[in-house]
């Protein structure tokens, strides 16, 4: 067995756990392979062994790799999109995690329909205040997502956050918590054209507790391929 494929399942493990300590069904929680610098063959490894979403960063990079892969898993985005690169977004990406302002909505909808393909979409929200990290203010995602929601090629599934790196990962327990009390807010307003069913939170060092909070994907990369070159 590969040294990816037992680290993957390991994971499973873990989130397993983390669901039940959640009284969770862990079916709930989708695991994505983080791939940023990560060779082709341990991508390929990581497929194999059931990897069904990868996230990609960088959109030269995920176009080569989906060149070369093929579509056999999903691929997301999860980095920051520069607006001048939608048009290549809403070709090569299943779902972009990271929508956070309405001049980048505005563009990859309008890419989206001349691509003839509505688009799936997360409202990345900044829930720890960094000015390090992307994402619209918490108390303007539901304005954002109204206005987002009107848009034809886009579709939103929910919600997604970075949370800040600590030492101890039950601080970033606020974070998570919090986006999900976000998600069911929004939820209960019942806008048209939003399916608030995706969370995704949670990264190597704090996925469990992202779990015990309601993450629907977490997003995984140096525990699945080790330590990025």
């Amino acid at each position: 067995m590969s040294e990816v494929k037992e680290n993957i399942l390991r994971i499973r493990e873990r989130i397993a756990a983390a669901a039940a300590r959640a009284g969770r069904d862990p079916a709930g929680v989708r695991l994505m392979g983080v791939t940023k610098t990560v060779g082709d063959d341990r991508i390929l490894q990581a497929i194999e062994a059931g990897i069904d979403i990868i996230g990609e960063n960088y959109v030269q990079e995920a176009k080569r790799k989906i060149e070369l892969m093929g579509k056999g898993a999903e691929w997301h985005f999860i980095g920051h999109l520069q607006t001048n690169k939608a048009k290549y977004a809403v070709r090569l990406f299943d779902m972009i995690h990271s929508v956070n302002r309405m001049s980048l909505a505005e563009e990859l909808n309008r890419r989206a329909a001349a691509a003839g393909v509505v688009l799936r979409v997360l409202i990345e929200v900044n829930l720890g205040g960094e000015e390090s990290k992307s994402g619209a203010p918490p108390e303007e995602a539901a304005a954002l997502i109204r206005a987002v929601a009107q848009m034809a090629n886009l579709s939103i599934r929910g919600l997604m956050t970075m949370a800040p790196w600590y030492d101890d990962p039950e601080r970033a327990r606020p974070c998570f918590a919090g986006l999900r009390e976000l998600r069911d807010r929004i939820a209960a307003e019942a806008i048209p054209n939003v399916a608030m069913r995706e969370l995704s939170m949670g990264m190597t060092d704090d996925f469990e507790v992202a779990v015990e909070e309601g993450s629907t994907i977490v997003r995984i990369g140096r525990a699945i391929f080790g330590e990025r070159k």
